[in-house]
């Protein structure tokens, strides 16, 4: 899809699925041979049970969301155990991504609206910082919006406008990019631009419209 450059003046981009590729299904198997025979019931890209939903909103934390994970599992395992399972879904970032995304914010004002956890963060400001230098991959956005810092999440409504308030955006010329179709359905109530990334489709060859 060819997404017309001169109506987007800003860009908010889901992380996960979008920057850093994922691989749902890995979770799902690691948590599998913990013993959780239900875990793709329990969790998934498109849906996922209340104590997950909690724990990307910061309701619980990283200690109670393990806890709640021994409960299902009915026994003990370690923190290293689930902290490993948990984030088996979190692969790699080209970094051709990341060229693209700093070359685009030096005309396009651009943001990032994550559904994300303690656990995932953890583990992915270490493999930024590693890949790129400290804090430099959160520079490339004026503001990094993450669920369990703000306690609401996507595909809510209000959190796209929450980020639209704050930043005073004009929705109409606001692109909200991401790879879950369902958290597009808030974006488009909140009258933002949208585009689902599907599955087999590189962000590289969307963004690359915006520097032709």
């Amino acid at each position: 899809m060819k997404i017309d450059n001169t109506n987007v003046a800003a860009i908010i981009f889901d992380l996960g699925g979008v920057i850093l590729n994922l691989d749902y299904h890995l979770t799902i198997k690691a948590f599998e041979k913990l013993g959780l025979a239900n875990s793709s019931e329990l969790f998934s890209q498109k849906s996922q049970s209340g104590f997950f939903d909690d724990f990307e909103t910061g309701k619980i934390s990283a200690q109670e969301f393990r806890k709640e994970i021994r409960k299902v599992l009915n026994k003990d395992v370690s923190d290293t155990e689930i902290d490993t399972a948990w984030n088996a879904m979190l692969l790699d970032f080209p970094t051709k991504r990341f060229d693209l995304i700093s070359q685009i914010s030096s005309t396009k004002r651009i943001f990032l609206l994550s559904n994300t956890n303690e656990i995932h963060m953890a583990w992915f400001k270490n493999y930024v910082n590693e890949l790129f230098g400290v804090n430099v991959f959160f520079t490339l956005f004026e503001v990094a919006y993450l669920s369990n810092e703000m306690g609401m999440r996507k595909p809510n409504v209000e959190i796209f406008e929450h980020v639209i308030s704050e930043n005073n955006l004009d929705s109409k010329t606001t692109l909200f990019i991401d790879d879950s179709e369902q958290h597009l359905i808030g974006a488009k109530n909140a009258n933002l631009q949208t585009h689902w990334l599907q599955p087999n489709e590189e962000i590289t060859t969307l963004l690359s419209h915006f520097l032709a």
